[in-house]
């Protein structure tokens, strides 16, 4: 049998279901589309529940894949075996509602026999124990014997999530032989060792199960086979694991080359190495689908898997950044089967690194807590750090538990770990309460669901402004209605359309829908599975009814301004790639008639002479007044001419190209101006960062722009007419009067400072003898907290040795300062002490050093009180 490589497999499986008369489809995207369920793809079919439900039609009835997948479940036994990994491609040959078991169980053996190699003695089947259907087909149509077909019950062969769709399970395993079994004589298939390796897995969907294990014919049967790319290579190269299989045994040599250590030579290392092997495949290909290290959702699982990896690395003795380059070796090792890997590789190169960078960081910075921990044990005579820090580590400060276990156990500390699991639990229970309710496809439950999926609608908004089209379903806010009538709220669907509904960044188009006696606003546009356009709105007369016939209007200015904004987004993309550098990428964007917003990856804010260059670009650009042409053509004919994709964008056979003379080309469904000086000016109005890595810029357009400067020439009249100057001399105005404010400010201190000073210029005659030392209480009218601090030590020179209290009623609000000599701190006078005490009297509180502290109060009439307080706690401290 020849060693196919992984590569070679994928091809090879690919090419052999298409001539089996399926359509071979590109892997979908690791971020789940319309799928609230999940967080990421996790398996070949996940992308692929809309056509397993019926509410899409599928391109064809017969597809196959091998798509992208992470599992992070057991992410914590990652590296600690060869089994695990969080990252893997599954194969898939998928049936909706065409060929079933005999055709999917034949074909599972051919490919394995004659197109793999495999031999056919060594591989054993496995059904469910009542599928005696299948049984039959292996025994009489592929000639398995009896006793080579195993009979497994629910757990094993039966696959069910919830309510909706399952089915019976058949399974192929092969015989690895001896060397990779557990020497027990009783070793058979379904043992826990690596004899025995499941390779492929046939899911017969035949069933519908009502949330209550209640089993009813599913009308329309599906297969769902699902094998793993690397198990079936382990296979098929015969060696020990994943992590040996060629293109991640690369991977992993690259691994130990940075590190300067030998696979297998230390199980110690050898658990880091399989880890960051692992976790580095993780990261580049999410960061390849526009995931960014975030500390929610499917962004803080890639952060966690990044910095598991870095950790590793530390441990391994990498202390250079490492990640980038490892993943210019997974990017080597995968682009035959994902090209978007070389496409996107400078982005996935500058993620990981400053993520990388900033793990670094934030790892010293919990080193550093750690040992104040340790230094707390050590006082305390604990010897476990509790639970809660050790989370507060982990969650705050990106710290791993066993990083944290590890350090104190070389201290001779422990860790309360259940203390730990009870936290990351109720943090799990609070994540689980927030996840959305949905239905077995992930989406919200709405109205929309019921609408039969064959009914889609024609966007013809790009010729047309106004069109007349059949009304085919309509919907109130709660179900399907033949009839919506004068002021009922709803959503009308029809044939063709001119609105668009809201997406690329295009905000949704607004207007009215008419029939012969009735008109119907439309207030938003949206698009739901299976191309279908909704127009929510109101009937404001008359009545609509399903097959009406209807001429459908937009708002043209609404849309004419939404498409100036549209049409700069492109050309600032281009001029920030220019200006910025080809890191920059696209993360979001919206365009509506007020504004545009554009997100992109950038790891820092522009400078201002940035922000004007690109400023500057795009308005010359928008003055050439280069044509705007649309093309359309398929997705690989697109990338050769150099337009750009969307990350994430899940794009059909054919796209629309968008051209704007030389200077840009890019992928978009949106609509667009004739030529750019349509546009007629740009004005960026902020530049902001939302996310790590990733900045944001509003600007305007065309009148906006001219309202804009019209609205900044109205405030810069009024300031001029307020401060009586010519604008353009409103500048110096404002110096001049500031300077003016500033020498007035200065001159009334110097008069509080008088004032104060005359205040209390006869009150020596109110000083308390306090043995060797004075007190001198004094209470003063409006005197702000600066000018009391100046009093005060005006007052101290004067006693000499003592304490001074001094009170102030400022309009309604008591300030309260009391100093004390040195000499007198040292015979025990502590001035934070006494006001703490007499502030109390004046409704406030406050403190300080022994030699002067400050406090605040709302009650004037406490001020004799707090002075008398202050006099008797400074004489028990100092007489």
């Amino acid at each position: 049998m020849k060693k196919y490589g992984v590569n070679e497999l994928r091809k090879m499986y690919l090419e052999f279901f298409e001539s089996k008369g399926h359509l071979a489809m590109k892997s979908f995207s690791l971020v789940p589309h319309n799928d609230n369920s999940l967080l990421l793809i996790n398996a070949g079919m996940a992308p692929l529940k809309p056509y397993f439900t019926g509410q899409e039609i599928p391109p064809r009835k017969r597809v196959t894949t091998c798509q992208k997948c992470i599992r992070t479940g057991d992410i914590e036994n990652v590296g600690k075996t060869a089994r695990h990994g969080t990252f893997f491609e599954m194969l898939g040959n998928f049936s909706f509602g065409d060929y079933f078991k005999k055709e999917a169980i034949a074909w599972s053996w051919e490919f394995l026999t004659e197109v793999v190699g495999l031999d056919a003695d060594r591989l054993y089947p496995s059904v469910y124990l009542e599928d005696d259907e299948a049984f039959a087909i292996w025994r009489d149509d592929i000639g398995i014997a009896p006793e080579r077909i195993f009979k497994f019950g629910k757990e094993d062969n039966f696959w069910e999530h919830g309510a909706g769709p399952c089915g019976p399970c058949s399974e192929i395993y092969y015989d690895r032989g001896e060397k990779y079994g557990c020497g027990s004589p009783t070793c058979t298939v379904g043992c826990d060792c690596d004899r025995y390796m499941e390779v492929w897995n046939n899911v017969f969907t035949q069933f519908d199960n009502d949330g209550h294990n209640n089993y009813t014919l599913l009308e329309q049967k599906n297969i769902d086979t699902g094998m793993g790319l690397e198990r079936l290579a382990v296979v098929v190269q015969d060696v020990d694991s994943i992590f040996d299989v060629d293109t991640i045994r690369s991977l992993r040599d690259k691994v130990c080359e940075m590190a300067g250590k030998t696979y297998k030579e230390k199980e110690e290392d050898d658990v880091s190495i399989r880890l960051i092997t692992d976790h580095i495949r993780s990261a580049t290909f999410m960061i390849s689908d526009g995931i960014m290290p975030t500390n929610e959702g499917r962004g803080y699982v890639l952060r966690r898997i990044i910095r598991r990896a870095a950790r590793h690395g530390r441990l391994l003795g990498i202390r250079d950044e490492f990640l980038a380059k490892l993943s210019k070796t997974v990017i080597e090792g995968s682009r035959d089967g994902y090209p978007e890997l070389e496409e996107k590789k400078e982005f996935i190169f500058n993620v990981l690194t400053q993520e990388e960078n900033k793990f670094n960081k934030t790892i010293d910075q919990g080193l550093g807590i750690l040992a104040e921990l340790e230094e707390d044990l050590k006082k305390s005579g604990q010897s476990r750090l509790s639970g809660e820090e050790a989370f507060k580590l982990y969650d705050t400060y990106g710290f791993p538990l066993d990083l944290t276990r590890e350090i104190l156990m070389e201290k001779g500390y422990g860790v309360d770990e259940e203390g730990f699991g009870a936290c990351m639990e109720e943090q799990r229970v609070k994540a689980r309460s927030a996840r959305k309710e949905t239905n077995y496809m992930g989406a919200d439950v709405t109205v929309y669901e019921s609408i039969d999926p064959s009914v889609t609608t024609v966007f013809v908004g790009y010729d047309h402004r106004t069109y007349d089209s059949k009304i085919t379903v309509m919907t109130t806010e709660t179900e399907l209605t033949e009839a919506l009538t004068d002021g009922q709220t709803g959503t009308i669907f029809v044939e063709e359309t001119p609105f668009y509904a809201t997406g690329g960044g295009q905000h949704a188009d607004t207007g009215v829908i008419r029939c012969a006696d009735g008109e119907f606003v439309v207030e938003d546009t949206v698009k739901l599975l299976g191309d279908k356009v909704g127009h929510i709105g109101r009937v404001t007369k008359g009545m609509f009814k399903v097959g009406d016939v209807v001429t459908l209007s937009i708002n043209e200015e609404q849309r004419d301004d939404t498409m100036k904004n549209h049409s700069a987004t492109h050309l600032l993309q281009k001029a920030l790639r220019t200006v910025l550098g080809s890191h920059v990428e696209q993360a979001g964007s919206y365009n509506d008639r007020e504004r545009l917003r554009f997100d992109f990856s950038h790891f820092q804010a522009m400078t201002p002479e940035e922000i004007s260059k690109v400023e500057e670009i795009v308005n010359e650009q928008i003055a050439a007044e280069l044509p705007v042409k649309t093309q359309i053509m398929t997705v690989d004919e697109a990338k050769k001419t150099g337009a750009m994709a969307l990350f994430g964008e899940k794009y059909g056979e054919k796209v629309r190209v968008i051209s704007m003379g030389d200077f840009s080309k890019e992928f978009c469904a949106g609509t667009h101006v004739p030529n750019t000086g349509v546009i007629r000016s740009f004005k960026i109005i902020s530049e902001t960062g939302v996310a790590a890595g990733v900045r944001r810029i509003e600007a305007i357009t065309g009148n906006n722009v001219t309202k804009y400067y019209q609205d900044v020439e109205k405030t810069l009249l009024e300031a001029a007419r307020a401060m009586k100057a010519e604008p353009h001399k409103l500048t110096d105005r404002i110096h001049a009067l500031l300077d003016e404010v500033k020498a007035l400010s200065s001159e009334n201190e110097k008069l509080k400072d008088q004032i104060a000073k005359s205040e209390v210029a006869d009150v020596m005659d109110q000083v308390v003898e306090a043995g060797a030392f004075k007190v001198l209480p004094v209470s003063v009218k409006d005197v702000d907290m600066n000018a009391l601090r100046t009093l005060s030590d005006d007052l101290k020179q004067k006693i000499g040795s003592g304490v001074v209290v001094l009170a102030s009623d400022v309009g309604g609000k008591v300030n309260l300062i009391v100093t004390a000599t040195e000499d007198a701190v040292k015979a025990g006078a502590h001035a934070g002490n006494i006001i703490k005490q007499a502030a109390v009297l004046v409704g406030g509180g406050g403190g300080g050093r022994p030699n002067m502290a400050q406090a605040g109060g709302k009650n004037p009439a406490g001020i004799a009180d707090a002075l008398a307080k202050a006099v008797e706690l400074a004489k028990e401290q100092i007489a």
